[in-house]
């Protein structure tokens, strides 16, 4: 599992240059997540562009990661494929997080996201 972390703004951007985040992937997710951002700004950005596949075990490693930031700081997902997508929604997650169909969507100004 490889994650690349820039900063944009008030928002640290976590890319994951995966195809799959699954069971065989998610304890390592966790691990590298809390890595990338014990510290940091509020938001995060979880770029999710290159993900193809993602099952409950990854479902259950992005929740855990967004737990791990803590009261007052909060995970949003960009760039979501439709299959990625079509999981977060189905399991009700959308209601969870923020998701953006781009990176750049995600990082327009703050008014055009609220």
């Amino acid at each position: 599992m490889s994650l690349t972390t820039t900063m944009t703004g008030d928002a640290q951007i976590v890319k994951v240059n995966a195809e799959r985040i699954d069971a065989a992937m998610a304890i390592q997710f966790k691990e590298d997540m809390r890595a990338e951002t014990e510290s940091g700004p509020d938001r995060v950005i979880l770029d999710l562009s290159e993900v193809q596949f993602i099952d409950s075990s990854g479902l259950g490693a992005i929740v855990a990661a967004m737990k791990q930031l803590g009261s007052g700081r909060k995970l949003d997902l960009a760039g979501l494929t439709p299959m990625v997508e079509k999981v977060f929604r189905l399991t009700r997650m959308d209601t969870i997080f923020n998701l953006y169909s781009s990176l750049s969507e995600a990082t327009a100004p703050a008014s055009a996201n609220s």
